[in-house]
C-alpha cells in the first residue's frame, strides 16, 4: 500500500522536504481528515473539495450509516440569525458576554463560528444518553427545514422532539450522527488550549469515545473520567447496580500540563510550620528518595545534613544541585526510626509569590452526587421541575482546571445542551468565589415540556424557559445575599453587575436568503431570477426590520461577538453611522436606506476602518467609489 502522505502532493503543492510538517499542521486543524492510525484519508479531503468526488462508502475504521451526511451537515453554512429577546433577558446592560440562546444547537453553533471561533475556553455538555426514552436532535430541525420553523413560528411555539428506540434499525447510528456533527462544529470554537467535557453513561460511552477520537484526535484525549454519582446502589437492577457515569475530556490541541485547585480537605493537610509560614503557609513532607523510577546514575549520590552523610537505597527524586539548594533553604527534614533514616522534603501550600499550590486531577470523581443537583434545582424552581440535573459543584470542578500552568479566571464557557442551566450557575459561583470574569454561553432547544409534567403545570412550556428562569433566580439569590454589604464591597459590586442576554434562533432578516434556485434553469437564468427576487423583496425591506435586530445579524456574520458596543460618530452629518467594537475588532456601520454622497466622500481620506452598510443603500457609482477607497474593507449586505 502506498504512503497516504504521498497522495497529498497530487492535491496540494507540497514541498517534498516539508511533508511531515505540513501534515502535522493539517492534522492540527482538521483531525477528522485522518485515519485512526494517523494517516491522511484522501477521500475525506476530497469530500471537503467536492463531496461528489467520493462515493458514500466510508473508509474510516469507525463507521456508521449517515456519517458522511453528518459531516456534510456540520459544514453546511447557516442562513439563520440570532435575535435578542429583551423581554426575557436579565439586566442586559450588565450582561457582558453572558448569553442564553434558545434554538436548535447545530444551527446556533454554526452562527457562532463567525465570531467565536477559537475563543471558547471550556465546553461542557450533557447530551441525551440515548437510553431509548430520551430524544435525539433531528437534522430535520436544520435551518431552512420546515418542521423547526413551523413549530417555533408562534410566540410560545416549541419543538416536539423525537425518541430513538431499539425498534429503529439505526439506533446507534442516529445518535452518532447527532453528536458527531455538533462536535465537529464545536471544535472550531475552542481555543488552542481549550478543553471539552462530555457527560455520558454506559449506553454510548464506547461510541462517544471513538467519535471524539475521530473529531479531536486520539492524541488529544486527556481522560475518560469516572464519576460516582450516586450514594448507594439502587434496588431495581438485574445485575450490577450502576453508581457511576463518565465524563470524556479532550483538548483542542495537545497540552503539556493539567492541574486543579486544592479543596478544603487538601489545604487542611498542610499543618507543618516554619519560618516561612507568613509567606508560604503550612507544609507537608514527601520522600526525597524513590525506588520506583528507572535507574538514573546522576540521582545516586550522597548528601550531607547535620554532619551526617546519607545515601538513598536506590536514588533521589532530584538532581544534586536542587537537593543542595533545598537543604540550604531548610526545606529538607531528616527522621530516624528504629535505626532507619528517612529524608523528606517540604512541600509548601504556597509558592514563592504567595500563589496557592495546585494538584494533579484524578480520573475518579467521588461525588458530588445526583441528589445534590436535584436539591439545587428543587430549591430554586420547585419540586420535580427538572429531572436529573448535574450538580453545580461537578461543573465547577471541571471548569476550575488550569491548562499549561496558566491560571485564567476569564474566558468563555459554552454549554450547547443547556438543560436546566447548571453551567451558567457554576460560572457565576466561580466568579463570586475568586473575582473572575468568566462568561457563559448556553444553548437550549425550545423543547416542549410534557403536558402532565410538573414543569408544564408550573408554567414552563419549554425546557428553555427553565434554563432562563433558573439563572434569573440564581442572580436574584446572589443579589439578595449581598444587600447587607456596603456598596464598595467587591461582593456587592459583583452581585450588582450580574446579568445575561437571551437570544433566539430566527430566520434571517434579509429575505434574499430564502431564494431557492430553479434546478431546471441555467446558472445565468437563476442569477437573473435572484436579482429580480432581491429587488422585489428589498423594496419593502425597511418596512419590516428593527435596526437592533439587523445589527445583531450583520455584526455576528461579520465576525463581531454579541457583546459589541456601538458609539455614534458625529463626523457623519448626513447618515447615522456608528462605531461597532468588541474585544477583537471594530468597524463603522450604517443601516440607513441611502448612503449620502458626503458619507462616501469621507472615506477618500479616512480608510482606517471597515465600513458595513446595506447593499440596497448604494447605487452603482457609490459602490464603485467606496470600493475604490476601501477595497476589501467595504462590506455591503
Amino acid at each position: 500500500m502506498s504512503d497516504p502522505t504521498e497522495k497529498l502532493g497530487d492535491l496540494l503543492p507540497l514541498s517534498p522536504d516539508h511533508n511531515t510538517e505540513r501534515l502535522a499542521a493539517l492534522k492540527q486543524l482538521f483531525p477528522d481528515l485522518f485515519t485512526n492510525e494517523g494517516g491522511l484519508n484522501v477521500d475525506e479531503l476530497k469530500k471537503v473539495v467536492d463531496p461528489k468526488l467520493v462515493s458514500e462508502t466510508e473508509r474510516y475504521d469507525f463507521r456508521w450509516y449517515g456519517k458522511t451526511a453528518s459531516k456534510r451537515e456540520a459544514f453546511t453554512p447557516s442562513r439563520a440569525a440570532l435575535v435578542c429577546d429583551k423581554a426575557r433577558s436579565v439586566n442586559p446592560a450588565k450582561a457582558g458576554g453572558n448569553m442564553i440562546i434558545e434554538g436548535e444547537n447545530l444551527e446556533v453553533l454554526k452562527l457562532l463560528t463567525s465570531s467565536y471561533r477559537e475563543r471558547v475556553k471550556f465546553i461542557y455538555i450533557d447530551p441525551p444518553y440515548n437510553t431509548g426514552k430520551d430524544f435525539v436532535y433531528s437534522d430535520r430541525f436544520a435551518e431552512g427545514q420546515r418542521p423547526y420553523w413551523e413549530q417555533t413560528g408562534v410566540t410560545e411555539g416549541g419543538v416536539k422532539v423525537d425518541t430513538n428506540t431499539d425498534s429503529d434499525g439505526r439506533f446507534h447510528s442516529n445518535w452518532l450522527s447527532m453528536i458527531h456533527s455538533r462536535l465537529l462544529v464545536a471544535r472550531y470554537l475552542l481555543r488552542p488550549d481549550g478543553l471539552v467535557f462530555v457527560s455520558i453513561d454506559d449506553t454510548e460511552v464506547v461510541n462517544l469515545r471513538r467519535v471524539m477520537d475521530d473529531v479531536f484526535g486520539e492524541e488529544c484525549r486527556l481522560a475518560q473520567l469516572v464519576w460516582k454519582n450516586k450514594y448507594n446502589a439502587g434496588a431495581l437492577t438485574k445485575g450490577f447496580s450502576s453508581v457511576h457515569e463518565y465524563i470524556l475530556c479532550y483538548s483542542r490541541s495537545e497540552i503539556t500540563n493539567l492541574t486543579q485547585p486544592l479543596n478544603d480537605e487538601d489545604i487542611a493537610q498542610y499543618k507543618g510550620r516554619d519560618a516561612k509560614f507568613a509567606t508560604r503557609g503550612g507544609y507537608v513532607t514527601q520522600p526525597l528518595a524513590t525506588s520506583s523510577k528507572d535507574p538514573r546514575p546522576n540521582l545516586m549520590y550522597p548528601i550531607t545534613i547535620g554532619g551526617r552523610e546519607i545515601l538513598p537505597d536506590k536514588q533521589w527524586i532530584w538532581e544534586r544541585t536542587k537537593v543542595e539548594a533545598a537543604i540550604a533553604n531548610d526545606e529538607v527534614v531528616v527522621n530516624e526510626t528504629d535505626g532507619k533514616v528517612s529524608v523528606r522534603v517540604k512541600q509548601y501550600l504556597k509558592d514563592e509569590n504567595g500563589n496557592l499550590r495546585e494538584k494533579k486531577p484524578l480520573s475518579l470523581f467521588v461525588g458530588p452526587f445526583n441528589q445534590e443537583g436535584t436539591k439545587e434545582t428543587d430549591e430554586l424552581l420547585g419540586d420535580g421541575i427538572f429531572t436529573f440535573p448535574k450538580p453545580v459543584a461537578l461543573i465547577k470542578q471541571l471548569l476550575s482546571l488550569t491548562v499549561n500552568e496558566t491560571k485564567d479566571t476569564g474566558g468563555i464557557h459554552l454549554d450547547f445542551f443547556g438543560g436546566s442551566g447548571t453551567t451558567a450557575q457554576a460560572v457565576m459561583e466561580l466568579n463570586k468565589a475568586d473575582g473572575g470574569n468568566r462568561q457563559f454561553v448556553l444553548v437550549q432547544l425550545p423543547e416542549l415540556t410534557a403536558a402532565d409534567s410538573p414543569a408544564h403545570q408550573a408554567g414552563f412550556k419549554k425546557i428553555s424557559d427553565i434554563t432562563i428562569k433558573r439563572n434569573q433566580l440564581v442572580i436574584t439569590k446572589i443579589q439578595k445575599e449581598a444587600e447587607a454589604l456596603f456598596p464598595n464591597d467587591p461582593q456587592r459590586q459583583f452581585a450588582d453587575g450580574l446579568g445575561f442576554k437571551v437570544f433566539k434562533l430566527a430566520k434571517s432578516n434579509f429575505p434574499r436568503v430564502e431564494f431557492a434556485p430553479d434546478p431546471d434553469k441555467t446558472e445565468a437564468e437563476n442569477i437573473e431570477l435572484l436579482k429580480q427576487y432581491i429587488r422585489e423583496k428589498e423594496a419593502t425591506f425597511h418596512m419590516q426590520w428593527e435596526r437592533e435586530t439587523v445589527l445583531d445579524e450583520v455584526l455576528l456574520k461579520n465576525g463581531f461577538m454579541l457583546d459589541y458596543t456601538l458609539t455614534p460618530r458625529p463626523e457623519f452629518t448626513k447618515n447615522e453611522v456608528f462605531l461597532a467594537k468588541d474585544a477583537h475588532k471594530e468597524s463603522l456601520i450604517c443601516l440607513d436606506a441611502r448612503i449620502a454622497p458626503e458619507t462616501v466622500d469621507h472615506f477618500k481620506n479616512h480608510t482606517e476602518h471597515f465600513f458595513i452598510c446595506l447593499e440596497l443603500a448604494l447605487d452603482t457609482t457609490k459602490k464603485w467609489n467606496l470600493r475604490h477607497h476601501l477595497g476589501d474593507k467595504l462590506k455591503a449586505f
